[in-house]
């Protein structure tokens, strides 16, 4: 029996996870659980990369023995190497300003469909090559010190094992990928004369990059969405996933990508996935809407449970009033339920005022922004989605998976909760010979995890109010 050690990193929170594979059952636990508290530093909003170093040495001594080690995170962030090896600074965060305008400079250099032809990514600015863009004209002497630039599951194990690499599934959310070989875009690099020495030596998931004592450190899937992916419990071709936690991200398996013009208007996404496929994707705020609406409420000095929070949505009319939950004023931290409000004044619809008439509003928003993206996926793709996998920690809002089969009128099976977790320990027990592939990994998610079943009820309602969404998303442009 082998065990693997998994760190999953959010960007609130990590936590590491011990498992092995027992009596036909993925067995594991959490060991240890962490805050990820970013900070200002140099004029920048930064990870505390150092600290979170500390927590991955306290989680590995908390662990005990494991024969292998994996880490993933989100993605786009990245740190730099100097000519010793070293980290120049603290990786920068995705909500840091320094990216301000510098879509709309590289838009001076390449078309956005011509971006998008040769990348497959949605064009945020918040991507690596835009950040990167950024550090060059803003930091020319700290971009000139760079050797070498490592994104964040990869600086873990640089600083554990001092090996350089470069996973392919976080380097697939970065817009430096040529969508259709997965190698680096020379064009791109041309483009915007940037250097491939600068990258690390890009390897696939569930290579053994290195070792610390007798466990081999594993490049796993290095973005979290794509291991949580990788423990889809399915291998039906026609089946949707929706990886929900604090960003929903909305998608499914392919071939091919998809790079059309049309493709790129919709803000569809491609990654590469930890089995070698593309995954297609809609990005959409998730979670972060409830959970930054009860922070707002308790700093107001109102303190509400989730299970409170469910019950009072539950108890307030239903389809009233609807948000965009990807409309920009939602982004930042702050009083998201007074902005719920704003939204719909400004939108001519019922203004929802108390705390249970904001969270049906939120609840009901995200199951319909859930059915655009769908529509989305299904006319750029020609699929008619037969089932939707929800994975992560949004398996456990009940409310929001019923609410999501009734408005989509797909069956919704939901689990496992700790998606990403297990699609991490997947892969490294593949690579350790204990599992013979990642589809038998997910079978054996399918046989052992305890899943929820959503079938759709009366559609008709959700119809109407869908027909309605769509109207309002037109007039805001989010549509």
């Amino acid at each position: 029996m082998k065990r693997a050690l998994a760190f999953d990193f959010g960007a609130s929170s990590g936590r590491a996870i011990l498992g092995s594979i027992q009596d036909g059952r993925l067995v594991y636990e959490e060991v240890h659980r962490f805050e990820n508290n970013p900070r200002e530093r140099d004029g920048h909003f930064c990870w505390d990369f150092q600290d979170l170093m500390q927590q991955v040495r306290v989680g590995m001594e908390k662990a005990g023995s494991f024969d292998s080690i994996g880490f993933d995170t989100w993605g786009v962030d990245f740190g730099l190497l100097g000519e010793d090896g070293r980290l120049l600074g603290d990786p920068v965060h995705y909500r840091d300003a320094r990216t301000d305008g510098m879509v709309e400079e590289a838009f001076q250099t390449i078309s956005p469909d011509a971006l998008y032809a040769e990348t497959g990514s949605q064009i945020m600015a918040i991507n690596t090559l835009f950040q990167l863009l950024a550090v060059r004209k803003q930091q020319p002497e700290l971009f000139a010190k760079a050797k070498k630039l490592l994104f964040m599951p990869d600086l873990f194990i640089h600083e554990l094992c001092g090996v350089e690499v470069c996973e392919t599934s976080i380097a697939s959310t970065s817009q430096l990928l040529d969508a259709k070989t997965g190698q680096w875009s020379e064009a791109v690099f041309e483009i915007f004369d940037l250097s491939a020495s600068l990258f690390a030596s890009r390897v696939p998931s569930g290579t053994v990059a290195g070792t610390i004592g007798d466990a081999k450190v594993i490049a796993v899937a290095g973005h979290d969405t794509q291991c949580a992916v990788a423990a889809m419990p399915s291998k039906d071709e026609n089946a949707a996933f929706l990886s929900c936690g604090t960003w929903s991200l909305l998608g499914c398996e392919l071939d091919e990508p998809v790079l059309t013009p049309e493709s790129r208007t919709l803000a569809l996404s491609y990654e590469r996935g930890a089995n070698g496929q593309i995954n297609y994707l809609k990005n959409i705020i998730g979670l972060w809407l409830i959970q930054e609406s009860r922070r707002q409420w308790r700093r107001e000095g109102q303190e509400y449970s989730y299970a409170e929070l469910e019950r009072l949505a539950l108890s307030s009319k239903p389809l009233q009033s609807f948000i965009d939950p990807d409309a920009p004023e939602f982004s930042p931290p702050g009083d998201i339920p007074g902005r719920v409000r704003e939204f719909c004044r400004c939108t001519h619809q019922p203004v929802p005022e108390t705390v249970g008439e904001v969270m049906r509003c939120i609840y009901e928003s995200l199951a319909l922004k859930y059915r655009v993206g769908l529509d989305q996926l299904a006319r750029t793709t020609g699929k008619t989605f037969s089932v939707l996998h929800v994975l992560g920690g949004g398996t456990k809002d009940g409310l929001l998976c019923e609410m999501t089969a009734d408005c989509t009128g797909l069956s919704v099976v939901a689990g496992p909760i700790e998606a990403t977790a297990i699609g991490n320990l997947l892969i490294q027990l593949t690579t350790l010979g204990e599992l013979e592939s990642l589809e038998a990994g997910r079978a054996l998610v399918a046989r052992t995890e305890a899943l929820k079943y959503f079938t759709p009820s009366d559609q008709q309602p959700w119809n109407r109010a869908y027909e309605r969404y769509q109207t309002i998303l037109k007039q805001e442009g989010g549509i």
